[in-house]
C-alpha cells in the first residue's frame, strides 16, 4: 500500500476510536504486532501478539476506566510504511482522576496491515494516575 492508504487507514481507525471504538484500529493489526511502550514505568515495554496486545496491554488499561477511554487524532504525518499519528487521549478512572494525556504513535504497516506501533506519551502522568501494571 502506498503512503497515502497507509495514512488513510489509520485515519479512519482513529475516528472511530475517537468515539470510543478501537475495534477498527485492532482488526487493522497483523496477528504478530508488536506494539512497545516507551518509558521506564510498569506500562513500558513491547507487547508481542494480537493476542498480547489485548490481554495484557488494552485489557487491564481498560480496568482502569470509569468511562469509555477515547483518542483523537490531530495530526497524521506518512512515509513509505510508517505513519507517525498526534493523539489526545482521555477519559476519568475508577479512582475519580483524570486520565488526559497526549500520544505520538508510530506506526509500521505491511500490505495493509500493522506490523509495529511505538507508543510515546507523558510517562509521569501514567505513573501517577494508573496503577501498576502486574506482570
Amino acid at each position: 500500500m502506498s503512503a497515502a492508504e497507509n495514512k488513510q487507514l489509520l485515519r479512519t481507525a482513529f475516528d472511530a476510536w475517537a468515539t470510543g471504538d478501537i475495534r477498527p484500529l485492532i482488526a487493522a493489526m497483523a496477528d504478530d504486532v508488536t506494539w512497545t511502550v516507551s518509558g521506564h514505568n510498569s506500562w513500558s515495554g513491547s507487547f508481542v501478539g494480537k493476542d498480547s496486545v489485548r490481554r495484557d496491554l488494552l485489557g487491564p488499561l481498560g480496568e482502569q476506566f470509569e468511562g469509555t477511554y477515547t483518542s483523537t487524532a490531530s495530526r497524521f504525518v506518512a512515509e513509505d510504511d510508517v505513519v507517525v499519528v498526534e493523539t489526545r487521549g482521555s477519559v476519568a478512572t475508577k479512582t475519580g482522576a483524570r486520565y488526559d494525556n497526549r500520544y505520538c504513535f508510530v506506526f509500521r504497516l505491511t500490505g495493509g496491515r500493522i506490523r509495529e506501533i511505538t507508543e510515546y506519551m507523558d510517562t509521569q502522568l501514567v505513573a501517577e494516575v494508573l496503577t501498576e501494571l502486574a506482570r
